[in-house]
Formats: structure tokens, sequence, C-alpha cells
């Protein structure tokens, strides 16, 4: 059994992905927004929510640009080499891709020294099981 929290934080009673939020508001809006019920799509055997159709278009035609990175593990944890559920409200929009962190300090950490964050986080992805199939 692994340790890995499941791709894209699929709710284990609705399996909306990062928690119902929809992902394309994060690079419109600026901030997380829950999704409408009615406006659902599925993508990688999880069931994604949208605020408006127009979010749901740019999702269907580029899902990898919106999708949250490492599947929605936290950040700076596959820094460290351990993977931890991201959580949708901590986020940020780097070079146009989402990544969660599981804390407002691994947020800071991150941030801290972007670049060789972001090369450790996809090394230790593959080793930790945070890269979608």
């Amino acid at each position: 059994m692994s340790a890995r929290p499941e791709f894209y934080l699929a709710d284990p009673v609705t399996a909306y992905a990062i928690g119902g939020y929809d992902p394309v508001a994060f690079f419109v809006d600026g901030h997380p927004r829950l999704g409408d019920r009615k406006i659902e799509l599925s993508w990688r055997g999880v069931r994604w929510l949208f605020v408006n159709e127009g979010n749901k278009a740019a999702f269907e035609r580029d899902p990898e640009v919106y999708a949250p990175q490492f599947g929605g593990c936290g950040a700076y944890a596959l820094v460290e080499g351990y993977a931890t559920a991201g959580n949708p409200a901590l986020f940020v929009v780097l070079e146009k891709r989402l990544y969660f962190f599981h804390t407002a300090v691994n947020r800071y950490l991150f941030l801290t020294s972007r670049d060789s964050s972001v090369e450790m986080a996809a090394a230790n992805a593959l080793k930790t099981g945070c890269l979608p199939p």
C-alpha cells in the first residue's frame, strides 16, 4: 500500500478532483473557486468541476496546463523527498503551472529557491509516486 495521496486529491465520497475547486480559476481569477456540480468533466478517472463553460472548455483543450503539478501532492514536501497531499487553498501559479502545498511555510520555502525547488520536486515525484498515470 502506498502512502502517496490520491491523484489530484480526489475526494473519496464525491470523486471530485482538488476538493471540487475549478482548476482554471486559479489562473483566471487568481484564487480558488468552487466549481458548479452542473459543469463537470471526467479526466484521468477523476471528476473535475468548473465555475463556467469557458473554464471547462479551456481545461478540455489543455488539461496538463491547468491540472496541479505532481498529481496534487505538496510541491515542497517533494523537494524534501516525501509525499503529502497539497492543499488547494495554499497554491502558487508559477511559469503557467499550478502547485499546491501542505503548509504556508512549505509554500514560502519552495518560492525562496523556486528554480531548484521545481527541479528537485520533479525528480522526487517519480520516486514517491506523485506522477499521475
